[in-house]
């Protein structure tokens, strides 16, 4: 979130024809059987690396490019609106009309998630919450998209990494996304981007169309996020994230501030 939560399609492609190269004695059946269906083509991201082992993303190359354009593209054909501005910058125009043109912040929510669905190819979605999402409880869905995920949208929110989560049943899952520092974030200076174009909305895309829940945790004083695959969010009126004030870089806070306004939470989440 998509934003965009901001989230970005796993890069799995199907087959209906077993791979015989594949070696699948040490896997239990119902693994035989999606893998013979579902490849995953991901490098893992080991946790607890150190920073002198891990390799800080570079972003910028070709392939970010072509990324950030699709997902632009969803945007604005879902808008109906294009920025002038090449880039991020347009992304970001794209992501605060989106606001703008929405009545509610549940129509931009609704808007967000619809961008996230067009990403992927037709029954995509529907194949991976029915056969991937109830192996072992959910585990292996939420590994799959926390490792994806960390690969696949650096050139969004920038370097993160994969990391442990504690669920609420006392277990702990390599299924968490620890973004350092979230570009989007920190581009948009806006809490109500952030929550209505990329938190919630993503939340309820893996939740509701792939059958892993999601709880995303932004800092919005050092611009970090941790995504929570497994873990179920908290109802509305108990998120403490929909009762953030104004980001400090946020123009319009600054403009009120200076006429004396006092907001104790951004307008627009």
């Amino acid at each position: 979130m998509k934003a965009l939560a901001v989230v970005c399609p796993p890069r799995i492609s199907f087959s209906w024809q077993q791979q015989r190269h594949l070696r699948f004695r040490s896997k239990p059946k119902s693994q035989l059987r999606i893998s013979s269906l579902f490849r995953v083509s991901s490098c893992l991201i080991k946790e607890g690396e150190s920073e002198s082992e891990r390799q800080k993303y570079k972003g910028g190359g070709v392939v970010d490019e072509l990324l950030l354009n699709v997902f632009r593209n969803k945007m604005v054909k879902q808008v109906g609106w294009d920025s002038d501005k090449p880039g991020y910058d347009g992304l970001i125009e794209v992501a605060n009309r989106m606001m703008l043109n929405n009545p509610t912040n549940s129509d931009t929510k609704q808007a967000a998630v619809r961008v996230l669905i067009s990403l992927f190819p037709p029954f995509l979605l529907e194949l991976y919450k029915l056969l991937i999402a109830p192996i072992q409880g959910g585990k292996i869905a939420a590994l799959m998209v926390a490792r994806v995920t960390a690969i696949s949208c650096q050139w969004l929110m920038g370097p993160c990494t994969v990391n442990s989560v504690d669920l609420p049943d006392g277990n702990s899952w390599t299924s968490g996304v620890f973004v350092e520092k979230c570009k989007y974030l920190e581009e948009s200076k806006c809490v109500g981007i952030c929550v209505n174009t990329c938190k919630l909305p993503t939340q309820s895309f893996f939740k509701d169309y792939m059958g892993v829940p999601l709880l995303m945790e932004p800092n919005f004083n050092d611009y970090s996020c941790q995504f929570k695959f497994g873990v179920l969010p908290p109802l509305s009126q108990d998120d403490a994230a929909l009762k953030e004030p104004c980001l400090a870089i946020c123009p319009n806070a600054t403009r009120r501030r200076e006429r004396n306004i006092n907001m104790e939470q951004c307008p627009k989440a």
